[in-house]
């Protein structure tokens, strides 16, 4: 097993991890039991015998007092040379693993809160082309209702499905549905074209009933989804938000779109699509891998953190150096909860991490109190942030 170990980690630093071999390193990452983290201290150690040495970098310990998941660890006689070339990559596995091993010496005592708020769950609400709504998370698994000859049905993992009952000349290309959720919410759908969309918290997706036989495939979307669009080129899908329009013929992307952000950011994972910015009419295409981001300034393109931009839809918070005031905003669509700074200057501090959506807010505010930057206080389902 530490052979196995050893090879991942080592194909971790020269970046030639296959999806595979991703997700079978993040397993054992997350497992107690699993060797990982004795096998990057061992390549630690043998860098630091290898160098005289001894001084850890301004830049990398930044980057190790903001590592979530892990204790702040006192200062020592003694500490780690990471050269930033060479050990980039270490650095990243340090800070997305938490590799207690090695920062778990002189423990802080753990903050009690004196109250605790759960995690969000599948819930959603459907409302119908004439003004009926469904709660979804009450609603019985099964057949929900037909309408304008489409039956809607709800699957015992929560999808909603359309199914088209009579020919697609007979539906009212006017019957429109959308599918809303709250903070602390998420769903998937199937779409009657056969395309999937997973909502966010606080999102909501309009769709007409005839999408799998318009011309256009449109919906309009507010918040953040994640789509994956079935493949039919003669009818474009279009995906219009307040600010951009979004065309592709077959494809996987994200898009976050919230009205309490700065920024509209697409990213695309499979694909290609073409992104119409409505205030200004500029126009450009995105290839995969890659992430626009629009502004009051126009879009700009970027090389993408995938894996960061669908962490929400697999359960996770990740964050790349981000601030914790952007974090917080997450934070509080997922847990319904109101964010309130006693200190101001809280907001400008940044992390690097990834975090479970499925723990009490408790668990997921120790980890940042954690870095010894800031400290919370919760009261009802008020966040109080103070800087340490």
């Amino acid at each position: 097993m530490e052979q196995r170990i050893n090879y991942l980690l080592k194909q971790f630093t020269a970046d030639a991890l296959s999806p595979e071999e991703k997700q079978e390193l993040l397993v054992l990452a997350t497992d107690p039991a699993s060797a990982v983290s004795d096998e990057i201290v061992k390549m630690i150690m043998a860098e630091e015998a290898a160098t005289t040495e001894v001084a850890v970098t301004e830049k990398w310990e930044a980057v190790l007092n903001n590592i979530l998941a892990t204790d702040k660890p006192k200062k020592t006689p003694r500490s780690i040379l990471l050269r930033p070339l060479k050990w980039a990559a270490a650095a990243a596995v340090l800070v997305v693993f938490s590799f207690t091993a090695y920062l778990s010496l002189n423990k802080k005592k753990e903050h009690v809160f004196a109250s605790d708020v759960a995690p969000g769950k599948n819930k959603a609400i459907l409302t119908l082309a004439d003004g009926r709504k469904i709660s979804l998370s009450d609603a019985a698994n099964g057949d929900l209702i037909e309408q304008a000859g489409v039956s809607i049905s709800k699957t015992a993992n929560g999808q909603l499905v359309y199914h088209i009952q009579k020919t697609t000349g007979d539906i009212d290309d006017s019957k429109v549905n959308t599918i809303s959720t709250p903070n602390g919410g998420e769903w998937e759908i199937r779409l009657p074209d056969g395309s999937v969309v997973w909502l966010n918290a606080a999102s909501s997706l309009q769709y007409p009933l005839n999408i799998g036989s318009s011309k256009q495939r449109k919906v309009e979307l507010s918040g953040e989804a994640y789509f994956e669009v079935a493949k039919d080129k003669a009818h474009p899908f279009i995906v219009k938000t307040l600010k951009q329009e979004l065309e592709v013929l077959g494809t996987h992307f994200n898009i976050n779109s919230y009205a309490n952000e700065i920024v509209t950011r697409t990213t695309l994972l499979e694909g290609s699509v073409r992104i119409s910015d409505l205030s200004s009419n500029d126009m450009l295409v995105l290839k995969p891998g890659e992430q626009s981001v629009l502004s009051k300034n126009g879009i700009e393109i970027k090389k993408a953190n995938t894996d960061e931009a669908i962490a929400w839809k697999n359960g996770y918070f990740m964050f790349d150096n981000e601030k914790q005031e952007s974090i917080l905003r997450k934070i509080a669509r997922w847990y319904n909860v109101e964010i309130e700074y006693a200190d101001p200057e809280a907001k400008e501090v940044m992390y690097y991490g990834t975090v479970s959506r499925f723990e009490k807010i408790s668990k997921v505010l120790r980890k940042f109190e954690q870095t010894g930057e800031v400290r919370f206080d919760i009261k009802g389902n008020k966040i109080i942030v103070y800087k340490e």
